[in-house]
C-alpha cells in the first residue's frame, strides 16, 4: 500500500499538530484532529511505521546550555571518491558537534551546522577535529549573527491537494 497516496485530512492533521507539540497526549490530539482516541493512535502508530513520523525529542535552547556559538562549515573534499566520501560521512556523524550534515552540490562537498560554547572553542575544534577529518581539502566557516526561523516544522500544504 502507497500511503502517501493515502494520506488523507485526518493524517495531514495528525502530522501538523504533532509537529506543533509532540507532547499532545492521544486524548488531546484526537480532540485537536476531530477522531475518537481509539482511531487516531492506530493513525499514528501507522504513520510511525510507514516512516513519516521518524521519532520525538526534545528542542533545546542552544543558548541555554552554553552553546553560544552556530557555525556553518563547508568542507571540500580533496577527492571525492566512493571510499573516502563514505569514510568522511562516517567520521562527520561521529562528532556531537555537528548537530547537521549536507551533502551538496556546486562549490565544496559537505555543509555542517557546528555549535560551540564560544568562537574560541570553536577554533579548536576546527584545527583539532574538522582540519583532521579524512580526506578534507578545505574548510570555509561562517557564523550565524541571528536566527531568523529556527522551525524544524514541514510544510504540508502540497500534501492537502490530494487528501480526501
Amino acid at each position: 500500500m502507497d500511503i502517501l497516496n493515502n494520506l488523507d485530512k485526518f493524517d495531514l492533521a495528525i502530522l501538523q499538530e504533532l509537529q506543533s507539540d509532540a507532547r499532545l497526549t492521544n486524548a488531546e490530539l484526537a480532540q485537536r484532529v476531530g477522531l475518537s482516541a481509539a482511531p487516531c493512535w492506530r493513525r499514528v502508530r501507522a504513520l510511525e511505521e510507514a516512516g513519516f513520523i521518524k521519532g520525538y525529542r526534545a528542542e533545546i535552547d542552544r543558548r541555554k546550555i552554553g552553546l553560544g556559538v552556530l557555525a556553518f562549515v563547508r568542507l571540500d573534499a580533496d577527492r571525492n571518491t566512493g571510499g573516502l566520501t563514505q569514510a568522511m560521512e562516517e567520521a562527520i556523524r561521529q562528532i556531537p558537534e555537528v548537530v547537521s550534515c549536507h551533502y551538496i552540490s556546486g562549490t565544496g562537498t559537505f555543509e555542517l551546522q557546528v555549535v560551540a560554547r564560544d568562537l574560541d572553542s570553536f577554533s579548536q575544534f576546527a584545527r583539532d577535529v574538522l582540519l583532521h577529518l579524512p580526506n578534507v581539502k578545505d574548510m570555509h566557516t561562517s557564523f550565524s549573527l541571528g536566527e531568523v526561523k529556527a522551525s524544524g516544522a514541514l510544510p504540508l500544504s502540497h500534501l492537502r491537494q490530494g487528501a480526501m
